[in-house]
């Protein structure tokens, strides 16, 4: 696609890899973007401002405050300027600056009064990349609307192999192109979103609940904020951070997920029920701690299903996607589910698998739909998932629901 009238914020910081900057500004160019670049001081040690000034036909910058100029907003300027900030590469030592809330430079600083989106592309040495505080600030970031280009594995400027290589500038330039072709895609649209596991209080001291980190749900509500929807989430108990400009509502049980999600749907375009509810409750509470409770003196009783409640009343040009959780690869239970629970689509993934547990940050999916086809999703990270399911959104939208019960 064209990126004609484009303007692109790129952030060089100090790595080796920043070499492929410059094959970036060329592919921006050639779609037509406008680019300017701000380089730190490391950054500058790879390279130069000579060579990034004429690629880029834009000055340089790289001081908060430059000789001989007027500097007092310079970097509010940078960040009203930009329809999209790329930081590319983009190193450890900058993620955790942005993490910490720390702008002592004038990169840092342009991204924390940024008015546009951010696209960090990270490059760093295998060991740092793992490293506990740097995948705990990636996590951050990301919950707060930040999208990353995760490095590739293969060999490292410090002669290992592993991952933390800078993406090439194609993919990075992928990105952009998609990140253009879906923004403000579902501007005017209203989306529900459920998330999170629910818990099922038994007693003031127990209850039964699952092992839903809530991440898939709160990536589909930061994904579609970021397109222009209106965003309400429903969502039980997570330790996350709710993503900017989503409405979120907290609840508990499965039946306080159903009262608030019968609340919102009626003025929804469509619903991601993306919770993991659980399917029994205990058919009484006891206000007391249940002393020595055996599994005889435990009743329960089902949970309300509420994608399928939502099937029922669904109206024509409203759509309904439904999750479900299968241990195996035979599509036919999820298939069977997203016929008897009246949805478009469904998402069938398999937490067991090695490297897509349970509160990881990646997932695998295959995408069930109404008329009967597939579409198998290799392992991506939950938001890049969240964004293909909403490319699907989109289109299902535009159709209107092919499955609704009433017109």
């Amino acid at each position: 696609m064209s990126l004609a009238d484009k303007k692109i914020l790129l952030g060089i910081t100090g790595c080796i890899a920043a070499y492929k900057s410059c094959y970036l500004i060329r592919l921006l160019k050639k779609a037509g973007a406008e680019v300017k670049v701000v380089l730190t001081r490391s950054g500058a040690e790879f390279v130069t401002k000579t060579t990034l000034e004429t690629l880029s036909d834009n000055p340089v910058a790289m001081e908060m405050f430059p000789e001989g100029k007027y500097a007092s907003t310079h970097h509010i300027s940078f960040a009203e300027w930009a329809d999209l900030i790329v930081v590319a590469p983009a190193t450890g030592n900058f993620i955790g600056k942005v993490a910490g809330g720390i702008a002592d430079d004038l990169l840092t600083t342009v991204v924390m009064a940024k008015q546009s989106d951010v696209l960090i592309a990270t490059a760093m040495n295998t060991e740092m990349f793992l490293n506990p505080i740097v995948q705990e600030n990636i996590e951050k970031l990301q919950q707060v609307g930040y999208y990353f280009i995760m490095p590739e594995s293969g060999e490292l400027a410090c002669k290992t192999i592993g991952v933390g290589r800078l993406a090439e500038p194609e993919d990075i330039f992928g990105h952009i192109e998609h990140y253009f072709a879906t923004e403000n895609t579902l501007a005017g649209k209203k989306l529900l979103i459920t998330a999170g596991p629910t818990i099922e209080r038994l007693d003031p001291v127990r209850y039964i609940s699952n092992f839903s980190s809530g991440k898939m749900g709160y990536a589909l509500a930061a994904e579609a904020k970021a397109r222009g929807a209106e965003v309400v989430l429903v969502s039980g108990p997570t330790s996350l951070q709710i993503p900017a400009g989503v409405t979120r509502i907290g609840i508990e049980s499965a039946e306080q997920m159903l009262t608030a999600v019968r609340e919102q749907f009626d003025s929804s375009d469509g619903a991601i029920l993306c919770a993991a509810v659980a399917d029994f409750r205990p058919a009484i509470y006891a206000p007391e701690k249940i002393p020595h409770p055996t599994p005889e003196s435990i009743k329960l009783q089902a949970n309300p299903d509420i994608a399928a409640e939502l099937g029922k009343v669904k109206r024509d040009k409203q759509i309904t996607i439904g999750f479900a959780l299968e241990t195996d690869s035979n599509t036919d239970r999820a298939g069977e589910k997203l016929r008897r629970k009246n949805l478009d689509m469904i998402v069938m993934n398999n937490p067991t698998l090695k490297g897509i547990e349970f509160g990881s940050d990646d997932n695998i999916a295959t995408l069930i739909f109404a008329d009967g086809h597939t579409e198998e999703q290799g392992r991506m990270s939950k938001r890049r998932l969240a964004g293909v399911i909403l490319d699907r959104v989109f289109e299902l939208l535009q159709r209107g629901s092919a499955r609704s019960t009433t017109t």
